[in-house]
């Protein structure tokens, strides 16, 4: 069973069986969907809310087996921060320049056509940088949690 919640709504709990996945995350979309419908969702969701948005809810467990579980899962966590943080940095000074681009738009001198194709392309650019820097800070936050279980499992105790 694998649940799943939303950052809006922490409080509401849609259950699935089996495990995180996309066929997963779609059921728990149409329970969220008949929440909506039924009127039983206390907030708004944004338009575009989609599946890959809902937050897996995870026991925290401490035994040993899932000690192992818990410190790959950390180790994944700092893996993904790695390689979000690389795509950020790769695309970051080139979204800054389009964003300079656009700048031109408010203002009264005239633009080419040859300008505005080549920031209409470079808004897919400038998107792409925006949803991986969203990721990047939302991996951060996860990621604090993951350090603090490999500090601990590091941790030898004193002899």
């Amino acid at each position: 069973m694998v649940q799943y919640t939303l950052a809006q709504s922490p409080e509401i709990i849609l259950t699935v069986s089996g495990k995180d996945s996309a066929k997963a995350r779609d059921k728990a979309m149409d329970q969220l969907m008949e929440l909506m419908d039924a009127g039983k969702l206390p907030t708004e969701l944004e338009e575009g809310f989609g599946p890959q948005q809902l937050i897996e809810v995870k026991e925290p467990n401490i035994d040993a087996a899932n000690g192992e579980d818990t410190i790959t899962q950390a180790v994944q966590v700092l893996s993904n921060l790695a390689t979000l943080k690389l795509k950020v940095q790769e695309s970051r000074s080139e979204a800054l320049e389009i964003r300079k681009a656009v700048d031109i738009l408010f203002t009264d001198e005239p633009v080419s056509e040859e300008e505005i194709t080549r920031l209409k392309e470079g808004f897919k650019v400038l998107k792409s940088f925006a949803q991986a820097n969203v990721r990047y800070q939302e991996a951060r936050t996860k990621a604090e949690q993951a350090r603090q279980i490999l500090d601990q499992a590091l941790h030898t105790p004193d002899k």
